[in-house]
Protein backbone atom coordinates (compact mmCIF):
# COMPACT_ATOMS: atom_id res chain seq x y z
CA UNK A 1 0.00 0.00 0.00
CA UNK A 2 1.64 3.45 -0.71
CA UNK A 3 0.05 6.90 0.58
CA UNK A 4 0.66 10.35 0.08
CA UNK A 5 0.02 13.52 1.37
CA UNK A 6 0.35 17.06 0.74
CA UNK A 7 0.33 20.26 3.02
CA UNK A 8 -2.74 22.05 2.60
CA UNK A 9 -1.51 25.34 5.17
CA UNK A 10 -1.07 25.37 9.06
CA UNK A 11 -1.44 22.03 10.17
CA UNK A 12 -3.92 20.86 7.39
CA UNK A 13 -3.14 18.04 4.72
CA UNK A 14 -5.11 16.37 2.65
CA UNK A 15 -4.05 12.24 1.53
CA UNK A 16 -4.91 9.52 -0.77
CA UNK A 17 -3.86 5.94 -0.84
CA UNK A 18 -4.09 2.99 -3.88
CA UNK A 19 -7.61 3.77 -3.72
CA UNK A 20 -7.63 7.30 -4.79
CA UNK A 21 -10.21 8.70 -2.14
CA UNK A 22 -8.92 11.96 -0.37
CA UNK A 23 -8.98 12.58 3.49
CA UNK A 24 -8.46 15.53 4.84
CA UNK A 25 -6.65 15.75 8.20
CA UNK A 26 -6.34 19.27 10.47
CA UNK A 27 -5.60 19.14 14.13
CA UNK A 28 -6.86 21.58 17.04
CA UNK A 29 -6.69 25.36 17.00
CA UNK A 30 -4.45 25.48 20.10
CA UNK A 31 -1.66 23.43 18.11
CA UNK A 32 -1.98 25.42 15.13
CA UNK A 33 -4.79 23.99 13.21
CA UNK A 34 -8.18 25.19 12.01
CA UNK A 35 -9.93 22.48 13.44
CA UNK A 36 -11.58 21.79 10.04
CA UNK A 37 -10.91 17.52 9.84
CA UNK A 38 -10.45 14.82 11.56
CA UNK A 39 -7.33 14.10 13.21
CA UNK A 40 -4.38 11.33 12.21
CA UNK A 41 -5.22 8.99 15.09
CA UNK A 42 -8.86 9.49 14.61
CA UNK A 43 -7.84 7.69 11.51
CA UNK A 44 -6.21 4.78 13.19
CA UNK A 45 -8.94 4.32 15.38
CA UNK A 46 -11.40 4.81 12.62
CA UNK A 47 -9.48 2.15 10.69
CA UNK A 48 -9.71 -0.29 13.47
CA UNK A 49 -13.17 -0.20 13.54
CA UNK A 50 -13.88 -0.18 9.86
CA UNK A 51 -11.96 -3.22 9.46
CA UNK A 52 -13.82 -5.54 12.34
CA UNK A 53 -16.84 -3.54 11.34
CA UNK A 54 -16.87 -5.25 7.95
CA UNK A 55 -15.66 -8.40 8.98
CA UNK A 56 -18.29 -8.99 10.99
CA UNK A 57 -21.42 -7.45 9.20
CA UNK A 58 -20.02 -9.85 6.12
CA UNK A 59 -19.57 -13.07 8.42
CA UNK A 60 -23.59 -12.33 9.58
CA UNK A 61 -24.83 -11.59 6.44
CA UNK A 62 -23.42 -14.82 5.20
CA UNK A 63 -25.21 -16.71 8.27
CA UNK A 64 -28.05 -15.26 7.16
CA UNK A 65 -28.64 -13.47 10.30
CA UNK A 66 -31.56 -10.81 10.51
CA UNK A 67 -29.02 -7.61 11.09
CA UNK A 68 -31.58 -4.49 10.66
CA UNK A 69 -28.67 -1.90 12.44
CA UNK A 70 -24.77 -2.42 13.01
CA UNK A 71 -22.76 -0.18 14.94
CA UNK A 72 -18.77 -0.77 16.35
CA UNK A 73 -18.03 2.21 18.72
CA UNK A 74 -14.33 1.85 19.11
CA UNK A 75 -12.87 3.53 22.53
CA UNK A 76 -8.72 3.76 22.26
CA UNK A 77 -7.26 5.35 25.51
CA UNK A 78 -4.11 7.45 25.13
CA UNK A 79 -1.18 8.12 26.78
CA UNK A 80 -1.17 11.31 28.88
CA UNK A 81 2.77 12.13 28.02
CA UNK A 82 4.16 12.30 24.31
CA UNK A 83 3.69 10.47 22.07
CA UNK A 84 0.39 10.01 23.37
CA UNK A 85 0.32 6.60 21.67
CA UNK A 86 -2.44 4.56 22.40
CA UNK A 87 -3.04 2.19 25.47
CA UNK A 88 -5.80 -0.01 25.39
CA UNK A 89 -8.77 -0.13 23.20
CA UNK A 90 -12.24 -1.27 23.77
CA UNK A 91 -14.78 -2.67 21.38
CA UNK A 92 -18.11 -2.25 21.38
CA UNK A 93 -20.48 -4.17 18.77
CA UNK A 94 -23.80 -3.34 18.56
CA UNK A 95 -25.82 -5.63 16.40
CA UNK A 96 -30.07 -4.62 16.08
CA UNK A 97 -32.52 -7.32 14.94
CA UNK A 98 -34.71 -9.58 15.39
CA UNK A 99 -33.67 -13.11 16.20
CA UNK A 100 -30.14 -12.29 15.32
CA UNK A 101 -28.52 -15.83 17.52
CA UNK A 102 -25.67 -14.66 20.03
CA UNK A 103 -23.63 -17.56 18.73
CA UNK A 104 -23.25 -16.19 15.16
CA UNK A 105 -22.31 -12.92 16.64
CA UNK A 106 -19.92 -14.32 19.00
CA UNK A 107 -18.30 -16.48 16.42
CA UNK A 108 -17.96 -13.50 13.21
CA UNK A 109 -16.01 -11.67 16.12
CA UNK A 110 -13.56 -14.07 17.01
CA UNK A 111 -12.95 -14.82 13.58
CA UNK A 112 -12.73 -10.64 12.70
CA UNK A 113 -10.02 -10.49 16.27
CA UNK A 114 -8.22 -14.03 15.36
CA UNK A 115 -8.51 -14.55 11.74
CA UNK A 116 -9.34 -11.66 9.39
CA UNK A 117 -8.93 -8.06 10.15
CA UNK A 118 -5.28 -6.67 9.74
CA UNK A 119 -5.78 -3.47 11.98
CA UNK A 120 -6.83 -5.45 14.90
CA UNK A 121 -3.48 -8.41 14.23
CA UNK A 122 -1.31 -5.48 13.92
CA UNK A 123 -2.76 -3.33 16.55
CA UNK A 124 -2.70 -6.20 19.34
CA UNK A 125 0.69 -6.31 19.38
CA UNK A 126 1.14 -2.98 20.34
CA UNK A 127 -1.84 -2.48 22.92
CA UNK A 128 -4.32 -4.78 24.78
CA UNK A 129 -7.83 -4.70 23.09
CA UNK A 130 -11.03 -5.87 25.29
CA UNK A 131 -14.43 -6.77 23.29
CA UNK A 132 -18.02 -6.47 24.24
CA UNK A 133 -20.96 -6.92 22.13
CA UNK A 134 -24.83 -5.98 22.95
CA UNK A 135 -27.69 -7.46 20.87
CA UNK A 136 -30.61 -5.13 20.19
CA UNK A 137 -34.39 -5.62 19.39
CA UNK A 138 -35.37 -4.02 16.36
CA UNK A 139 -38.35 -2.45 17.39
CA UNK A 140 -38.21 -1.39 21.34
CA UNK A 141 -34.38 -1.01 21.12
CA UNK A 142 -33.89 -3.08 24.02
CA UNK A 143 -31.18 -5.24 25.09
CA UNK A 144 -31.81 -8.62 24.32
CA UNK A 145 -27.92 -10.18 25.21
CA UNK A 146 -24.86 -8.49 26.24
CA UNK A 147 -21.53 -10.33 27.06
CA UNK A 148 -17.78 -10.15 26.53
CA UNK A 149 -15.98 -11.62 24.04
CA UNK A 150 -12.46 -13.04 25.21
CA UNK A 151 -9.89 -13.34 22.59
CA UNK A 152 -7.85 -16.86 22.89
Amino acid sequence: MKVSINWLGKMAFEGAGNSGFIQKMDTDVSVGGEDNAARPMEFIALGLAGCTAMDVISILEKKKQPVAGFQVKVDARRAEEHPKVFTEAVIEYQVTGRGVDEAALLRAIELSVEKYCPAQAMLVKAYPMRYYYKILDEDSKVILKEGEYRSG
